[in-house]
């Protein structure tokens, strides 16, 4: 489920506590968690909405609306939407989301703690399953590119290691969510758990 950065903070500081999504059937299931750029959200609750003609000013707000007109704009179905994008981006049934902030990011953490002996094998399993594709091992070259070249925008840093930005944008995030790496406005650079592992790296 794509919640914006906006929306997200809002759901941290408790001003947005509902979202609304025109779907096929549920994506989300009540009790589960989704991280966003403010952190985890839990879903608490899932509900068909049968009359938009119902909602309130009040609703919408909740949801991080200006108002029920604005609201129900952004639920109107989309134009000309194909058959087999049914189930896809948008969708026949309106339902209404509740969530609530969940905690912080637990990426925050992990990557501030220098990894032990035994997490050092750990993270390198974990790398090395990540190198098994295709286009051969890659792990370490980014993660070494991004060591020498820190806060460089995305697209310069696709450049400057000839690939293209968004699949290396999908890398990126597999190291980050080991705790490896830190996102910036502009670019990235290693955190402290991901410049012990090159280090240890090195000396191996």
């Amino acid at each position: 489920m794509l919640i914006s950065k906006p929306i997200a903070e809002g759901i941290r500081a408790g001003t947005v506590t509902t979202q609304y999504r025109r779907w096929d059937e549920p994506r989300v299931k009540v009790g589960s968690t989704q991280l966003t750029s403010a952190g985890l959200i839990r879903f608490t609750r899932v509900a068909r909405v049968n009359d938009l003609s119902k909602l309130t000013d009040r609703a919408a707000r909740a949801a991080g609306m200006k108002d029920a007109d604005t609201l129900r704009k952004a639920l109107a179905p989309k134009p000309n939407r194909k058959p087999s994008e049914r189930g896809g981006k948008g969708g026949d049934t309106i339902y209404r989301i509740n969530l609530e902030w969940a905690g912080e990011d637990p990426r925050l953490a992990l990557r501030e703690a220098l990894p032990a002996p035994d997490e050092l094998a750990d993270i390198a399993a974990r790398l090395d399953r990540l190198d098994r594709r295709q286009t051969g091992p890659w792990t370490r070259d980014i993660l070494e590119w991004i060591r020498d070249n820190p806060h460089v925008v995305s697209k310069e840093l696709a450049a400057l290691r000839n690939v293209e930005l968004q699949p290396m944008k999908v890398d990126i995030r597999k190291l980050k969510a080991l705790g490896l790496t830190i996102s910036h406005d502009v670019g990235y650079e290693l955190s402290p758990r991901g410049a012990a592992y090159l280090t240890w790296l090195a000396g191996q």
